[in-house]
């Protein structure tokens, strides 16, 4: 198995860690590091407004990585890529900006039950504004999706679609597909959470057939404060602004304001512009390497940890058993606070909580859980360090 752990500074920095917690945040390239320092030591300046070169070349820098990612997920033109803070950002977007235009009382939002808070709340919070009601999909306690009685759930009054394509507490990689096209088929809008999928494997919008996917730079090597939201044009064109002010505007008068064309319209103000060139020069990373080597390389380390695990007394593992870089875990008898501060002692860094998921929480009957996850910076010998922890920290109490 190939080691990329050279590539990330952090580990140069404190080789001793052990980062698991790639599902929350993953750690940066130097390449990334580089990028950001040259673009604020060379190329600063604000996009789309400035005649001279130095604002050229900014402009340039950020709409080359809009084309980046539009080849990388496939999305029919670089046009449909509007940048965001994050994955939460990109929900809220469609929520505000399409929701509160055609959602109207009587009409319904269908969620599942596995969704993050950050598909769930915007959707609580537009139900509740314009009288829609809100179903879920459920979930079962296996972590795969109740299927059975989708007739019940899909219906004439579904205006808005939206799941996860991946948990990011049980690593369940949803049948995405079917769900999308079954929501097609009662004339819905869709959306994907991909915030956990396309850092992982191979992602293509167009074949996916979503109206909408968002994701987060963060999660894939890029910098923190840059998101994605990919989308049909035909449905942008007709949706209201997110935000007003700067550059999103055509024309503005003291009575009334024009807007810009997409994806600007939703660009409000200066944009996160070193972000967002760092997120293309972390894609062109991941492109370096090759998405399906990536995938592989977390498949072996999922695996491999299972088995590693499932032998630890009182494990208790949840979810099914296919599934993304994720394991979420509990251990009889210790709190899952507890067991992260002994592990932070021999510098393993693990997530515990409710995951920002807090009905998945409810559908285990548990509080929190532990949370490892992986990337391309993982080693076996990171996860025999994890277990060896486990095992001390159960010796112990």
């Amino acid at each position: 198995m190939p080691s990329f752990k050279s590539d990330f500074p952090v580990f140069s920095h404190d080789p001793s860690l052990v980062y698991l917690d790639s599902a929350s945040t993953t750690q940066k390239p130097k390449m990334v590091i580089d990028a950001l320092n040259t673009f604020y030591e060379k190329q600063n300046a604000n996009v789309h407004r400035a005649l001279y070169n130095l604002g050229e070349e900014a402009t340039n820098a950020y709409e080359n990585a809009r084309k980046i990612v539009a080849q990388f997920i496939n999305a029919p033109s670089e046009n449909t890529i509007i940048f965001t803070k994050g994955t939460t950002e990109s929900i809220n977007l469609v929520a505000y900006a399409w929701g509160r235009k055609y959602i109207q009382t009587g009409d319904e939002i269908l969620i599942t039950e596995m969704e993050h808070h950050s598909n769930l709340i915007p959707w609580q919070l537009l139900a509740k504004e314009t009288g829609a009601k809100l179903k879920y999909i459920p979930m079962k306690t296996d972590g795969l999706l109740d299927l059975s009685h989708l007739d019940h759930y899909f219906s004439p009054k579904t205006k808005l679609f939206s799941m996860v394509h991946q948990s990011n507490v049980l690593g369940t990689l949803n049948p995405t597909e079917m769900l999308i096209q079954k929501a097609k088929e009662v004339g819905a809008v869709t959306v994907l959470d991909a915030a956990q999928s396309v850092p992982h494997k191979s992602v293509d919008f167009q074949k996916l057939g979503c109206d909408f996917m968002a994701f987060s730079g963060h999660k894939m090597f890029g910098p923190t404060g840059v998101g994605v939201l990919v989308g049909n044009m035909k449905i942008l064109d007709k949706m209201n602004p997110f935000l007003g002010g700067g550059e999103m505007i055509n024309k503005v008068t003291l009575k009334e304001s024009t807007w810009n064309n997409v994806p600007y319209k939703f660009e409000a103000g200066t944009p996160n512009i070193a972000q967002a060139v760092g997120l293309g020069v972390a894609i062109d990373y991941m492109n370096s390497i090759g998405m399906d080597t990536i995938e592989s390389i977390e498949y072996e380390l999922t695996k491999y940890a299972l088995e590693k695990m499932k032998n630890i007394e009182g494990m208790i593992i949840y979810g099914p058993k296919d599934r993304g870089p994720v394991i979420s875990f509990n251990i009889a008898g210790i709190h899952a606070h507890d067991l992260a501060t002994f592990l932070n002692q021999d510098n393993i860094a693990i997530r515990v909580g409710h995951h920002c998921a807090q009905p998945i929480m409810d559908i285990l009957g548990v509080p929190s859980t532990a949370r490892v996850s992986f990337h391309i910076y993982n080693s076996k010998n990171d996860i025999d360090i994890f277990c060896q922890g486990l095992e001390t920290t159960i010796t112990y109490f």
